[in-house]
Formats: C-alpha cells, sequence, structure tokens
C-alpha cells in the first residue's frame, strides 16, 4: 500500500501558503512541497492531496491518504464532492481543485484517513513543517484561479 500524508497551510486566510506531502511505499519515502503567494488554508490541504495523487506513475496499489483536514476527507468520504458535481459545485468554493480532484479519484483505490493535526503525528508533523515552509519560501507560485476568481 502506498502511504500519503498531506497538510496545508497558510499565513492569513487569505495569505501566502504552501502545502506539504509525505509518499511512503516500500521503504522508499518522497517528500514534496510549494507556496503560493495568496491563497487559503483549505486550498492547500485539497492542493496536497491532488498533487499526492498526480505524482503517482501507477495505479496498480491501493493507497491511504492521511490529512488532518476535516474539509477534504468530509467532503470525500461523506461523498458531498459528488453531490456538488452533480450541481456543478453552485456556490461551493474551490471548485477548480474539486474539479481537479475528480479527474484523479477515479484513478485509483483510495483509502482516506482523517489524523488529528498538531497531536504528535509522525508524518502529519512533517508534512506541517514543509507546509509552513512553503508558505514562507521565497519561491511561491501564484494561484491563478483563486486570485483571478475570488481574491480582492
Amino acid at each position: 500500500m502506498v502511504e500519503i500524508f498531506t497538510d496545508g497551510s497558510a499565513k492569513g486566510n487569505p495569505g501566502p501558503g504552501g502545502y506539504g506531502i509525505v509518499m511512503r511505499f516500500g521503504g522508499k519515502v518522497k517528500e514534496i512541497s510549494q507556496g503560493f503567494r495568496l491563497t487559503t488554508n483549505n486550498r492547500m490541504e485539497l492542493l496536497a492531496v491532488i498533487v499526492a495523487l498526480e505524482s503517482m506513475k501507477t495505479t496498480k496499489y491501493p493507497m491511504r491518504v492521511c490529512s488532518d483536514s476535516k474539509y477534504v476527507i468530509d467532503s470525500i468520504v461523506k461523498g458531498w464532492v459528488f453531490a456538488w458535481e452533480k450541481k456543478n459545485f453552485k456556490g461551493k468554493k474551490n471548485e477548480d481543485l474539486w474539479k481537479r480532484y475528480l479527474l484523479q479519484h477515479s484513478r485509483f483505490k483510495i483509502e482516506y484517513k482523517w489524523v488529528k493535526g498538531h497531536a504528535g503525528h509522525p508524518e502529519n508533523e512533517r508534512c506541517d513543517v514543509l507546509a509552513v515552509q512553503g508558505a514562507e519560501s521565497k519561491n511561491q507560485l501564484v494561484d491563478d484561479w483563486f486570485e483571478a476568481n475570488v481574491a480582492e
């Protein structure tokens, strides 16, 4: 099983943000982090899951995605995102990212697990460090959709 741990961070909401990912499979560990100049915590939490799935080179193995984001985990596990999709995301935030997520969702067999944040879970703590590093990075990207559609 591929284990994926994710976290997002924003310094202000909105503000500079970042995500952190730790992926583990067969004794190998891969870390991914990126920052954005203006975004939200929920966008970074969701983007971390998306980037992790997009980085997978095979669909052969089952996966477990662990996140401390109730927003992300509940939206998927409770099926809310699929209801939003049927209504074309009318009135929902982060429509662009949820559509991007759905492109990946059907490719994999994924188990989702919520973990309590800032509670000593080693991989979650590492993801938090990576997310904060992204949020504080000098090499931040532009969250184009957010800045064009939401940011004032």
